[in-house]
């Protein structure tokens, strides 16, 4: 891996800083003719505006753009977006477990928002198919997939150098990916309590310490450029969950995590907030048939009287004042919210039909 290059692309991408985000920066070992050459040490004072390739000695070179196909080959598409959508138009967006369920929804609504996004997923190949998908809709290349455990630091460190490689940094890192398993505190195995923490609370952590330092590097020429870190919670980390222990003291934990980065990273103009979004009735975390909540919550009679999948549901979705699931759009929006809001950080931000209401 090149280390150097690593270093240089976020650099770059906050020397073209526009006041809301900085060039794509594609890393290349050469080209034929760069309109800049010069050394590692001398690269800050030496770029001008505008310039679009640029030669580092002893390093490689780096191509620049508005967009993706814009730094490779000057065949830009970028379509302009304007109102609250313009919060991330152009914006490299990670999501991780973005390949299904709220992942997939809010990789699809930023998409929808002008954002380059990465699909970060431990399922690499749906990661790519439904990059291919949404690239083939967009007819540019808008969406990358890249594989990802975020309970394992090697492949979350070489997930980032991809990304920083491919684009040059990172403007908002949505920790999506989480798991769950329901069970009493009297029954629950140790090994299943640790699944769930180390997925939700240690992987949010292991994203959060890897991606900071690329955010704070954008930020450094200017001291103007904001990123975002957001995690994607759940209402269970602002109320307990009945034979959910190890699931809602993973998201409360999460929430101690993102005040507390919050006010470790403010001085690098990286906010960190989390959204907490009400049930996703029809994804694959409760609607699949073997592993799905529903399938979990009746066969450990978490809902009395239960006696089917159908049972189950309607009994979770009279809980809802607004009498439906919360959606991948309902959770965009909060996110794009906590985006635009530049005086917010370290928030927990309820999405779940008036089923949880903030003290």
């Amino acid at each position: 891996m090149n280390i150097a290059a690593l270093e240089i692309a976020p650099l770059l991408r906050g020397l073209t800083f526009d006041g809301e985000k900085g060039d794509i920066v594609v890393f290349k070992e050469s080209v034929k003719s760069a309109e800049l050459k010069c050394s590692a040490e001398n690269l800050a004072a030496q770029f001008k505006p505008g310039v679009r390739s640029v030669s580092v000695e002893g390093v490689g070179a780096f191509l620049l753009g508005e967009d993706y196909d814009d730094a490779v080959n000057g065949t830009s598409k970028v379509r302009k977006v304007t109102g609250r959508a313009a919060v991330v138009n152009n914006k490299v967006c990670v999501v991780t477990g973005g390949a299904q369920g709220f992942g997939e929804g809010i990789v699809r609504e930023l998409v929808k928002n002008g954002a380059i996004v990465f699909i970060a997923d431990l399922n690499a190949d749906g990661a790519k198919k439904l990059a291919a998908e949404l690239n083939a809709q967009a007819s540019r290349t808008v969406v990358f997939g890249v594989a990802v455990n975020v309970t394992d630091e090697d492949s979350v460190k070489a997930m980032m150098d991809e990304i920083v490689l491919t684009v040059g940094g990172i403007d908002l890192f949505v920790s999506n990916a989480g798991v769950l398993k329901a069970g009493s505190v009297k029954e629950m195995t140790l090994k299943d309590f640790r699944f769930v923490t180390d997925v939700n609370y240690i992987g949010f952590f292991l994203c959060t310490k890897h991606v900071a330092p690329v955010m704070a590097a954008m930020n450094r020429p200017s001291g103007k450029y904001f990123t975002d870190i957001v995690a994607v919670s759940s209402k269970s980390a602002l109320e307990g969950s009945n034979k959910n222990g190890a699931y809602a003291g993973s998201k409360f934990g999460t929430v101690g995590l993102v005040q507390s980065f919050a006010k470790e990273l403010v001085t690098d103009n990286i906010k960190v907030n989390t959204v907490c979004p009400g049930n996703f009735f029809d994804g694959p975390l409760w609607s699949d048939p073997e592993r799905g909540l529903f399938t979990q919550y009746l066969n450990t009679g978490k809902v009395p009287g239960a006696k089917t999948v159908a049972d189950v549901r309607r009994f979770y979705e009279k809980q809802v004042p607004m009498n439906r699931g919360c959606f991948g759009d309902d959770v965009t929006k909060a996110i794009l919210y906590s985006v635009e809001q530049k005086y917010e950080t370290g928030q927990a931000i309820p999405v779940t039909g008036g089923q949880v209401m903030l003290n």
